[in-house]
């Protein structure tokens, strides 16, 4: 890795309007004196992600495009509080080329070690001080990295920052505890369009015949959300359910193609929104990745917020062959999104809750689901049967780790979790238990042991013993209301519940 020393020149910025953010780590004693700041938030799947010391409100993303070189040059400007005085603090980085660092309008000191930038500012920082950092640098989409979120494509490329590779876009604190407001600047060479999460508030076509595109989030967003792109796109507008703005961005090539798959999200939209109530953020809509490379990520479709990424050819197909899975995706901007995982250890709360839902989509309009099931019940009695086996070779529903964070257990082991959950409190108490948690925990994070909580403050009995050995037991529990049901004892000959070693793989939902 590089390591690089230097004092900066200067660099400026647009910055978003701040919305700041209560963590929920526990809090740290702030030293009489200053200190370096932690180089970690300390989470159980990703120790080493994330910075302490201090959280961001606020990121203005400034990035532009050469189409001849394909390189972004780019300027990063957060708005940060201390949470302690900081003689020096990081951000999370790999992957760029930092040119300048800026704190408090002050050139500062950085090195690169690692996946960290460390910045030392010219004055300490005063705990509960706020102060502005830039950070000017270049990146490469096509870099071979350890991991990477750019999704290189012919005419530009899209980015796919979960879980962990947001800063490889951006340097950031890379964690979705410390959620901020985003702006993006995104500027392109003519015939090319640029485009971010959040609402368009801003075109200008500048003097060299380049234009600059700016976007801004209403609701704040987890840094594995981001999602800026560059290509040959046509913006599709259409109007949703209760009036809200639907956004498509659609290679043009392929537009009139992808549209069949395009005109179902208001359907989508109105069920859901029956079920969880109204959708959380200013639009939705989909971002068919103009990439057929097999190789350019490792999943069908990533809910970053406001626009879910796609592999375009999945939108191709029949609606009983993608409804489901677009339904997925789309619970995720209420169970992710809106309400993000406090830890990646929460992450079943993201797929479980998406795969539950996508699969009562599925059976409710009859299509047969990948094992040739018609019902949840019929899925869920598989899923069980499957149980003690995915504890042993995964580990409980609650219990990840690095790798094997996206295999099965947290898509359907999750939406086993929720089953029983209704299948003891009935549809009603869980629908209440639902609506509850999200009103609750949304624009922040939530944990397992919030939704633990809730659900015992809703239903009015203590279920904390009930979900916990749902959740963390190493044997599977009864299932309440089928007494009949039965765990296939564990066998040293099965293999654990789809998991593809190295790597992050994602397609591990029920829904496909």
């Amino acid at each position: 890795m590089r390591y690089r020393t230097r004092v900066t020149a200067p660099a400026t910025a647009l910055i978003g309007t701040a919305a700041a953010l209560t963590a929920g780590f526990p809090a740290h004693a702030a030293p009489a004196a200053s200190s370096p700041g932690a180089e970690t938030l300390g989470d159980p799947v990703f120790p080493a992600l994330g910075n302490d010391g201090y959280r961001v409100s606020a990121y203005c993303l400034d990035l532009a495009y050469d189409a001849t070189t394909r390189l972004v040059t780019a300027t990063a400007t957060l708005k940060i509080t201390t949470t302690q005085a900081l003689s020096r603090f990081s951000l999370d980085a790999l992957g760029l080329d930092i040119t300048s660092v800026r704190v408090a309008g002050l050139g500062a000191e950085f090195e690169q070690v690692g996946e960290k930038l460390r910045i030392t500012p010219v004055r300490s920082l005063p705990n509960g001080s706020a102060a502005t950092v830039v950070v000017a640098y270049t990146a490469d989409p096509r870099r071979a990295l350890a991991h990477t979120a750019w999704v290189p494509t012919p005419d530009g490329f899209a980015v796919c920052p979960q879980p962990d590779s947001a800063h490889t876009v951006f340097p950031c604190n890379d964690h979705p505890q410390d959620k901020a407001d985003f702006t993006f600047r995104v500027t392109v060479p003519s015939g090319l369009r640029g485009v971010a999460g959040g609402l368009l508030v801003g075109t200008e076509t500048l003097a060299d015949g380049r234009t600059r595109y700016t976007y801004r989030s209403r609701e704040p967003m987890a840094t594995e959300l981001v999602q800026i792109t560059v290509g040959d796109y046509v913006v599709k507008n259409r109007q949703g359910p209760n009036g809200l703005p639907l956004r498509d961005v659609v290679p043009a090539a392929r537009a009139a193609a992808l549209e069949p798959a395009l005109s179902l999200t208001s359907g989508l939209v109105s069920w859901i929104e029956q079920r969880l109530g109204a959708f959380p953020f200013e639009t939705y809509g989909l971002l068919p990745c103009n990439s057929d490379d097999p190789n350019a990520f490792d999943f069908t479709g990533l809910e970053t917020q406001t626009l879910t990424l796609y592999k375009p050819n999945f939108l191709l197909q029949e609606e009983s062959k993608i409804g489901s899975h677009m339904m997925h995706e789309l619970v995720h901007s209420y169970f992710g999104n809106s309400v993000s995982p406090a830890t990646w250890a929460d992450l079943w709360l993201n797929e479980g809750h998406a795969d539950f839902y996508g699969l009562l989509y599925r059976y409710e309009r009859g299509w047969t689901d990948s094992l040739g099931l018609t019902t949840m019940e019929a899925r869920m009695k598989d899923t069980y049967a499957r149980g003690d086996q995915w504890r042993k070779t995964s580990g409980p529903v609650a219990s990840p780790n690095a790798a094997n964070l996206f295999d099965s257990q947290r898509y359907l082991g999750g939406v086993l979790v929720l089953y029983a959950l209704r299948q003891l409190v009935g549809d009603t108490v869980f629908s209440s238990i639902e609506r509850a948690f999200l009103e609750r925990h949304r624009n922040a994070t939530a944990s397992t042991e919030n939704y633990i909580a809730l659900a015992s403050e809703v239903s009015g009995q203590d279920l904390s013993g009930f979900l916990r050995d749902w959740l963390y037991g190493t044997k599977t529990p009864r299932m309440p209301g089928h007494p009949d049901w039965t765990v296939t004892p564990v066998s040293s000959s099965l293999v654990a519940p789809n998991k593809r070693v190295g790597g992050h793989h994602h397609d591990n939902s029920a829904t496909l």
